[in-house]
């Protein structure tokens, strides 16, 4: 591993204005003077994606977090608040029983799918054909053998040619608020002294009466991301005076799901019930109990009694009373409906594809003979895939061949097989004319197969790679968009960041061992792969990289990283490795402080294309970061603007941004986090590790980090001996989810 960088300008040189922006990845995460809508500064799940407004730490979704970010989002419990949660479950009975209803409600949801059809009820479809097959043999019209006979065996269906979009693509975008809404809004902000540049999400996310809802509920200002609650406290006090207290039910609701809402951008898709309550006595709550109790009552949470872990600890019969049984360990858990449902879909999806048995598009021997011409891993997943519904498939960038084997190899036995990757990148490891989409167009219908007449995918088997991105609502739409009978595998590398949004699928699942689990043989290739494998273990490791395939460039500070993160980039790189600058990608652990990528976009931006930035801020050849939705970065480069907004050219693909959504929606994109460079590679990537950041980095990032190169790796190193402490210390930061508790008693173990 070399250690001297190719650099042909003096180091002592600074990039102009390179330190104007001070503090830690995460610093100005309080703002005191009121509620700001650019929240944090790290990188988070709900920036992920590249938008401008909202949280940001970058840790919040399994990353390194910042102090501030992993306190308010009620993360990993304390010690002395583990401790107490004994006591909580008995305390909780009420609250279990007070969400009753609300239970018994799912459960109808879910019965009416399975229920009889009432008599006299108007039938269509199957059950009308099949009603008047009936009628036709009881009359005599048509013997039964002539009505219910078997069908034969239906011929083969060739594999679909995939669908390509060429029409540019505009974002699809919410209603927004009538005029007289937001001012009406902007009046109520204005008189509680917060910036009235919030008027426009306040309006859309509060929705027809929102400044009389404003008025008579000051604390629903924590619903427009990025506001605090110090600054809700502050705005309350401005419009209600004397009636504002810090035990009014107002703010006690709000603060509680304002804490599960920071909770599900940390990842997690529930709280346990000591943690909560801890979070909400840091926040100033008197009588935490009783605020989620109050919430509890509003219907604005739900509660859950979840089994605990086998491995747990077990109760000492001995401390149950005379005759009767020890009971049962188990732990309350405090969410939002949205995420609960969304888990609870996803395992009652998963359990349809485990229970049932795929559909027979051939005979076995088939299967056995596309095996057979497959080699190593590649053949024990097909013939896995051959007899399952669900099968998980790990591995690095090499094992993404396996999945392209899979894929082929299906279309041959004339399956209906397609692709699903992360990111527009990860397109191009198939074959040109592949059937691969990315998964979010896949389930918007932009791309793919299309849909059936029940309105499911049109498809034997779906391969979703990059597996470890797929968040529990991403996830519990594909397993609902599967028809029955089809094959899903979930591939991906187990040892990058988990997904932006809330929960962990694909560790969840190989947790539970409820399917067979393929484990890819395929080493990733050369001094990068032996590198990026060292770290999956747990150790960095000094490589030989005698074609300078990895560089270490030491750095004192934050600026002179940025100094030469730019030299190299636009020179040393393109002259030593001969990568150009346009295929290189910087790689930093957050959006803020003197080495994140605002700081660094705007260096790059000035060596590499200076301009006006005539186009809100973007001038034509930038490059930027597209975030089409929360927790999706999409690389593309500006073609130009007109009345119409933003013309952006994204993996080949135009896509028009308009005008209002800019500022959210697109960043420049020299310089990414982490997760906004999961599920994309590129020849060249240049990881910036700042002394600022040590204390956010951990395994996982650096994993991710690191992996992204598939020629050239230069490492901007500033943190000493925090590198190889993260790697070897500092694994992912756990997640609180239910999917594992839901699955437990719909599936048995795999054997």
């Amino acid at each position: 591993m070399s250690t001297e960088p190719e650099t042909t300008e003096d180091a002592a040189q600074r990039t102009p204005g390179a330190a104007a922006e001070g503090g830690t990845p995460g610093s100005g995460a309080g703002d005191p003077a009121g509620p700001r809508g650019s929240g944090a500064d790290a990188e988070g799940p709900g920036e992920a994606g590249g938008a401008r407004a909202g949280a940001d730490p970058e840790g919040a979704a399994g990353g390194p977090p910042d102090d501030d970010a992993a306190d308010e989002a009620g993360g990993a419990p304390s010690a002395g608040a583990a401790g107490t949660g004994a006591a909580q479950v008995s305390e909780a009975e009420a609250e279990l029983l007070a969400q009753r209803l609300e239970r018994e409600r799912i459960e109808r949801r879910k019965a009416e799918k399975k229920g009889p059809i009432d008599a006299g009820t108007k039938l269509s479809g199957k059950a009308a054909d099949l009603l008047a097959a009936v009628r036709a043999v009881e009359s005599g019209e048509k013997p039964v053998s002539a009505v219910f006979a078997e069908p034969g065996p239906a011929a083969r269906r060739p594999a679909p040619e995939p669908v390509r979009r060429t029409q540019p693509v505009t974002p699809a975008v919410a209603a927004a608020p009538a005029p007289g809404t937001v001012d009406g809004v902007r009046r109520v902000l204005a008189e509680g002294g917060a910036p009235e540049a919030l008027a426009p999400q306040a309006a859309t996310v509060l929705g027809d009466g929102a400044e009389e809802r404003l008025r008579a509920d000051p604390w629903l200002l924590l619903r427009v991301p990025g506001v605090r609650p110090e600054q809700a406290d502050g705005f309350a006090r401005a419009l209600l005076g004397a009636a504002c207290g810090p035990d009014d039910e107002r703010r006690l609701r709000a603060v509680t799901v304002w804490l599960l809402e920071q909770a599900a951008l940390a990842g997690h898709t529930a709280l346990e019930m000591p943690a909560l309550t801890a979070a909400l006595a840091q926040r100033g709550v008197p009588d935490p109990d009783a605020a989620v109790h109050g919430a509890l009552a509003e219907g604005e949470i739900l509660a859950f009694q979840d089994g605990l872990d086998e491995a747990a600890e077990p109760v000492d019969p001995a401390e149950a009373g005379e005759g009767e049984a020890a009971p049962e360990p188990v732990r309350v858990l405090v969410g939002l409906e949205r995420y609960a449902l969304a888990e609870e879909s996803l395992a009652d999806g998963l359990a349809r594809l485990i229970g049932s048995a795929p559909r027979q598009d051939g005979p076995d021997a088939d299967w056995e003979r596309a095996a057979a011409a497959a080699r190593g891993s590649a053949a024990e997943l097909i013939r896995a895939v051959a007899g399952h519904g669900l099968v998980l498939h790990t591995g690095g960038e090499a094992a993404r061949a396996e999945a392209a084997e899979l894929l082929g190899a299906a279309a041959e036995l004339g399956l209906r097989a397609w692709a699903a990757v992360h990111s527009p990148l990860g397109r191009g490891r198939f074959a040109p004319q592949a059937p691969v989409a990315t998964l979010a167009g896949l389930l918007s219908g932009a791309e793919g197969p299309g849909r059936d007449a029940d309105g499911a995918l049109d498809v034997d088997l779906l391969i979703v790679l990059d597996a470890p991105q797929l968040d529990v609502e991403a996830g519990a739409s594909l397993v609902e968009a599967l028809p029955d009978g089809a094959r899903l595998v979930l591939s991906g590398d187990p040892a990058v960041l988990w997904s932006a949004g809330p929960g962990r699928v694909f560790a969840d699942l190989l947790a539970a061992r409820r399917v067979p689990q393929i484990a890819s043989r395929r080493p990733d290739p050369g001094p990068l792969g032996e590198l990026v494998s060292g770290i999956g273990a747990g150790e960095l490791q000094q490589v030989d990289a005698p074609g300078k395939e990895v560089v270490i460039v030491p750095v004192r500070d934050a600026g002179e990283a940025v100094h030469r993160t730019v030299q190299l980039v636009a020179d040393s790189v393109p002259r030593a490795i001969g990568v150009p600058a346009e295929e290189t990608v910087v790689i930093t652990p957050g959006h803020g402080g003197a080495a994140g990528t605002r700081v660094l976009n705007a260096a790059l931006k000035e060596r590499l294309n200076p301009g006006p930035g005539r186009f809100g801020g973007f001038d034509p050849g930038d490059r930027v970061a597209y975030s089409p939705a929360p927790g999706r970065t999409v690389p593309g480069r500006v073609v130009g603007a007109d009345a119409d907004g933003l013309r952006l050219s994204c993996a080949g693909e135009p896509v028009v941004v308009p005008r209002e959504r800019v500022e959210q929606c697109v960043r420049h994109g020299w310089a990414l986090t982490a997760h906004q460079a999961a599920g994309g590679r590129w020849p060249a990537v240049v990881a910036v590790l700042p002394g600022d950041a040590a204390q956010t980095l951990t395994r996982p990032w650096v994993y991710t980090a690191f992996s992204r190169a598939e020629r050239h790796l230069s490492v901007v190193h500033g943190v000493e001996q925090a590198l190889p402490r993260a790697v070897a210390e500092r694994p992912a930061k756990p997640r609180t989810t239910r999917l594992p508790d839901l699955l437990r008693p719909q599936t048995p173990a795999a054997e």
